[in-house]
C-alpha cells in the first residue's frame, strides 16, 4: 500500500448538503448567515467609527 492514498477507488463523500433535506432548514441557515453578516457590518462600522475617537481622547 502507498502512504500516499490520495487515489483512492472510492471517495467519500463529505458534504454536508446531504444532512439537510428541508428547504426550511436551509432557510433557517441562510437567515442566521445573514444575521451574523449583519451584526458583523455593524460591529465593524461602530469600531471604525469609535476606535479612532478613542485614539484621540487618549492623546
Amino acid at each position: 500500500m502507498p502512504a500516499n492514498d490520495n487515489q483512492r477507488t472510492t471517495l467519500a463523500d463529505l458534504s454536508f448538503l446531504d444532512i439537510i433535506n428541508d428547504e426550511d432548514e436551509v432557510a433557517d441557515i441562510a437567515r442566521r448567515a445573514e444575521r451574523l453578516g449583519h451584526a458583523a457590518l455593524i460591529a465593524m462600522a461602530i469600531g471604525l467609527a469609535a476606535l479612532p475617537l478613542l485614539w484621540l481622547m487618549l492623546m
